[in-house]
């Protein structure tokens, strides 16, 4: 249960954006009433893990009658670079905190283009007001892939710091005085816990539950976004099976980030 000071520190707004770009979340049954904002991203073009200009401009079209506050679903992990386009509108120093397998910093195969592959860096190259980025459960390997130059403002907790109890004290003191903004992807958890279209991690959802009490607990939160859905196929029954287990996630995600 939350304390007062949970309830002053932690999301400030219960709205929840649902952005549907594939049919995932019907199949998730997130529901249709007036606690959930749908946004209708399906006819877009030029959105699928690359964002081009078009597709740039029609999403931030629709997305600028809202605020950053509250709780944005963006679909499968093909779209994370979405969260660029809801710290755009933050105005005040802030730092990024991003839950994910892939630490989103390789430079755009397309110049640029901004891509799900490169969306952090990109946040870090222009967005003045982002302060700090920190990156939790990514794959070593692709950690010491990371483009050089960044290293005094990205701090990664890779997917084995995970099974250290100092790396969790350190991540419990780290975010010093600015508010956040929380991306969770959740290709940070293992396949026991969700079905995502790229390689995944080890976290379980107790680990990713109790990191996240920690943020709310101590930080005000600007807002917070939720990708890593699976991508629906032909196949019925393998959909619903693995909607069943996303579906799951999300609504325990929504529990304790809407307190």
């Amino acid at each position: 249960m939350k304390t007062k000071e949970d309830k002053k520190n932690g999301l400030q707004s219960h709205d929840v954006i649902v952005m549907n770009f594939s049919g995932v979340y019907e199949l998730e049954k997130i529901p249709h009433n007036n606690n959930y904002k749908w946004l209708d991203c399906r006819h877009l073009s030029g959105t699928d893990s690359y964002c081009d200009e078009e597709g740039k401009d029609a999403l931030k079209r629709i997305i600028s009658p809202y605020p950053v506050q509250g709780i944005h679903f963006i679909d499968s992990g093909n779209y994370h670079y979405i969260t660029k386009f809801w710290t755009d509108k933050i105005n005040e120093p802030f730092v990024l905190v991003v839950f994910d397998h892939h630490p989103d910093m390789q430079p755009s195969l397309f110049e640029d283009i901004l891509s799900c592959g490169s969306w952090v860096k990109d946040v870090l190259d222009s967005n003045a007001n982002c302060r700090k980025v920190i990156i939790v459960g990514a794959s070593e390997k692709l950690i010491h892939a990371v483009p050089h130059g960044y290293e005094g403002k990205v701090h990664f907790y890779s997917d084995h710091d995970l099974n250290r109890e100092e790396s969790w004290k350190r991540f419990s003191h780290e975010l010093i005085s600015n508010p956040v903004y929380i991306s969770i992807d959740k290709d940070v958890l293992s396949p026991e816990y969700a079905i995502t279209n790229w390689d995944q991690g080890s976290m379980n959802l107790k680990e990713l539950e109790e990191l996240l009490h920690i943020i709310i607990r101590q930080h005000p939160v600007l807002g917070i976004d939720v990708c890593g859905e699976f991508k629906p196929n032909a196949n019925l029954t393998e959909n619903l099976k693995d909607a069943t287990i996303d579906g799951h996630i999300n609504r325990a995600l929504l529990h304790l980030l809407k307190g």
